[in-house]
């Protein structure tokens, strides 16, 4: 690593060179201002690095904006594309500091940064700590429970599937499911409420009551949720 005038630090080392065996956390510290050198157009990008990720090898770098009603830029960059990395301390207004960054060892001029599309002034102070955001605290509960709920809702979907039944059975039991949300399978055959029984080929002639009403009331009422199901059996499934 070399160090130039205005507090500016340059460091070499893409894909090709000692940048995989860094840890992204000690390579890109968060809340630091960094110009990344990208392969293999020679993209030069700047901002402060949000986070990065071990996982997929990514570096989120945000970027404040000016003339839009957008507050800032987050752009997502994997660290195999960065040829060289370069820290940018920030200036103090009105300070005398920050002059042209050093990188490899010679002094880069504003015309080459200019013609690379990279302005040569520094940050302001200011600048860098509007961006730079403490990163919020994580609670392990919080997140324990997270997956929990995840993974019972895939467990209910999976239940959902019967790969017994034809594409044409899965369809309606998807109708129903969205209509009575009681619905599961028993066999090949789909139960309704508890109620009624839907055998293939799942038509609407196909739909009956699983047992008796006990009084005139409640066959009334579960003739009505027959014919409900009937007409979403029958439905033409939408596209």
């Amino acid at each position: 690593m070399s160090t130039g005038e205005g507090g500016h630090s340059s460091e070499s080392g893409g894909a090709g060179g000692g940048e995989k065996l860094l840890q992204l956390d000690l390579a890109y510290p968060a809340n630091e201002y960094m110009e990344l050198t990208l392969s293999p157009g020679g993209e030069v990008v700047c901002g402060v690095v949000y986070c990065t990720d071990e996982v997929s090898r990514s570096i989120v770098l945000r970027k404040s904006l000016v003339h839009t009603t957008l507050a800032s830029e987050v752009r997502v960059i994997n660290a195999s594309c960065v040829k060289s990395r370069k820290r940018i301390g920030g200036e103090t207004p009105g300070g005398g500091g920050g002059g042209a960054a050093a990188e490899e060892g010679g002094t880069e001029t504003k015309a080459v940064e200019e013609k690379r599309g990279v302005s040569s002034t520094a940050p302001t102070a200011a600048e860098i700590e509007s961006l730079s955001v403490p990163l919020p605290s994580v609670s392990r509960r919080a997140l324990e429970e997270r997956e929990r709920r995840a993974l019972k809702l895939a467990e209910e979907s999976l239940s959902h599937i019967n790969r017994k039944a034809s594409p044409a059975g899965q369809a309606v039991f998807d109708r129903l499911l969205k209509a009575c949300n009681e619905v599961s399978w028993k066999g090949t055959s789909i139960i309704v409420l508890h109620q009624i029984r839907v055998d293939p080929p799942y038509g609407a002639g196909d739909c009956r009551m699983i047992r008796a009403s006990e009084s005139e009331a409640a066959a009334r009422l579960h003739e009505g949720s027959l014919e409900r199901v009937k007409k979403i059996v029958a439905a033409e499934p939408s596209s």
